[in-house]
């Protein structure tokens, strides 16, 4: 109550007047690649209507500005693609570098971090010692996903259907090793996905390259890929624990809480695909990669 008695008067507040202006605050409420954001945290963030907000953000995930899911909503592909690579991919180079020079200084091998793009794997950095200049990569530079471990890490973490888009042009072949055509591609995602998300090539770009990689992973799909590499010797499926866990971590560095989720998704799957690796072979191997022994 006033000093007379009488209840003041609150101005209600002013929205901002058109739907480009909400359209927009709720935009910058994003301010990363990586951020997830609720409802609830968008309407206390733009001081919007609770029910203006829902339907704001229905409208932009249905263009593609946003993308939702059970971790919230994110800003969407057509988002990512406006503000540019390097601004996209900021997060994730930041999380993987030091995950990437442990890898390398502990193998002593080449330690790689890629996006996919359209058909082709974006390398965004390289880490290598002396072997670093027998390897055909540099940072900045692209090859086709389906000869490359990195880019089939990433490709089995899609549908069938967004494979057969991407690589609708056909599959070059540049070994004898080279998968050349989608069944058989597709078969080997499968293996993919049945060994916790690793994949493996031997000679499949290159003859005398051998590597082992791991899609990062977001709520999403893919973000990216590492992986090691050495020549067609090197012991990449005894280094496949290591590159696991370097995933992993940033993939829980990026989202916090998100392996949770997925343990529960894997306890209740009782169908592990042909050729996939047992959970009691992969804590093994975990087990010997954390005591030293791979090397």
């Amino acid at each position: 109550m006033s000093a007379q008695g009488v209840e003041p008067v609150v101005e209600p507040r002013q929205l901002p007047p058109s739907m480009v202006e909400r359209m927009s605050l709720i935009l910058e409420a994003f301010t990363s690649p990586s951020v997830r954001l609720t409802l609830e945290e968008v309407a206390r963030a733009t001081h919007l209507p609770r029910s203006t907000t829902h339907r704001i953000l229905d409208q932009l995930v249905r263009l593609h500005w946003l993308t939702h899911t059970s971790f919230g909503y994110a800003l969407g592909q057509r988002a990512l693609e406006l503000g540019g690579g390097d601004k996209a991919h900021g997060d994730l180079r930041a999380e993987a570098s030091t995950v990437l020079h442990e890898l390398q200084v502990r193998t002593g091998m080449v330690a790689h971090l890629a996006v996919l793009e359209g058909a082709e794997v974006h390398y965004l950095d390289k880490m290598g010692g002396r072997f670093a200049a027998s390897v055909p990569s540099r940072v900045g530079g692209r090859a086709p996903a389906h000869s490359t471990a990195l880019g089939k890490a990433m490709l089995a973490w899609l549908s069938p259907e967004e494979v057969d888009e991407r690589l609708e042009a056909g599959l070059s072949r540049f070994t004898g090793r080279t998968i050349g055509d989608l069944p058989t591609l597709h078969h080997e995602l499968h293996r993919i996905r049945g060994r916790n998300g690793l994949a493996f090539e031997r000679g499949e770009s290159f003859p005398d390259i051998a590597c082992v990689a791991v899609a990062v992973r977001g709520p999403e799909g893919p973000l990216g890929a590492i992986s090691l590499v050495g020549d067609t010797s090197a012991p990449v499926e005894r280094l496949a624990p290591l590159v696991l866990k370097a995933g992993r971590a940033v993939s829980v560095a990026l989202f916090p809480g998100l392996e949770i989720q997925r343990a529960r998704v894997t306890r209740r799957s009782v169908v592990r695909p042909e050729g996939a690796w047992s959970t009691e072979t992969m804590s093994r191997l975990v087990a010997a990669s954390e005591g030293g022994d791979w090397i």
